[in-house]
């Protein structure tokens, strides 16, 4: 009867509702505002993360239009040598991909910092190496040791998607997203994968930055196995330069 009573009290015209605690209406602010700026930064992290998205896809045609161009001219070229009679010698090739195929057992301390350098501690670990004077002689020093060659654009495009891991906080780290590439290197201008797939094919200016960012790869003993690590690649076995014969073993260790 008591409550009936309240209830008849509070709904008459000249009765005033409880007034609710400033604390309450200070939280319910609080949290509107704390809302609305949620809202605001979802929306221009979106605009955001949509701009990227344009940004890459350019980038990538940008790269496309470039490849496609230099087969063209390699057509050409090799075209007009064959018109005049001539043979068309490409360039030297610029980039070469280093296997290690064999262990620590009667290493050469020579050797053993030769293959420190080239960040190659594991069988089957891989590195891209850019080639001049002083890197081919590394790789004559410890040549029993390793099998390399000259990678195409799908092989190197294929390890960096497949079994691309980057260094992160000294860690090695799956290359999950673009932000990872853009937070480590965008003052290089590399913002995304492809930007470092052309980086490392053509050779650029970052490729040390990109080359140091890259954790080393690791890859599976080939499909049908090695043939015979002691003997080089020209006489039957594995080791040594084997030019573009690389990409069909890297096809069988991917």
């Amino acid at each position: 009867m008591a409550d009936t009573a309240k209830k008849e009290d509070l709904s008459q015209p000249g009765k005033k509702l409880p007034a609710v605690p400033e604390t309450l209406l200070k939280r319910r602010k609080k949290a509107a505002e704390d809302r609305a700026k949620s809202i605001k930064f979802q929306i221009q992290a979106n605009k955001k993360r949509a701009s990227r998205k344009r940004e890459y896809f350019k980038r990538a045609e940008k790269y496309v239009a470039e490849y496609r161009a230099k087969e063209r001219d390699l057509i050409r070229l090799k075209r007009m040598a064959k018109k005049c009679g001539n043979f068309y010698v490409p360039d030297e090739p610029k980039l070469a991909f280093v296997i290690r195929i064999r262990g620590v057992n009667g290493l050469h301390p020579r050797v053993r910092k030769v293959m420190k350098l080239l960040r190659l501690r594991q069988i089957n670990n891989g590195v891209f190496v850019k080639l001049n004077k002083a890197s081919i002689n590394m790789l004559r020093i410890c040549e029993p040791n390793i099998c390399w060659g000259y990678p195409s654009l799908s092989t190197v495009r294929n390890l960096l998607y497949k079994r691309g891991y980057c260094k992160l906080y000294h860690r090695r780290t799956p290359i999950t997203s673009n932000e990872i590439i853009e937070k480590r290197l965008k003052k290089r201008n590399i913002i995304c994968m492809e930007d470092i797939v052309h980086e490392i094919f053509t050779v650029g200016q970052n490729f040390k930055y990109v080359s140091k960012f890259l954790w080393p790869f690791k890859l599976n003993t080939p499909s049908g196995g090695w043939r015979k690590k002691t003997t080089h690649f020209v006489e039957g076995g594995d080791f040594g330069n084997r030019e573009d014969k690389i990409n069909e073993l890297l096809a069988r260790m991917i």
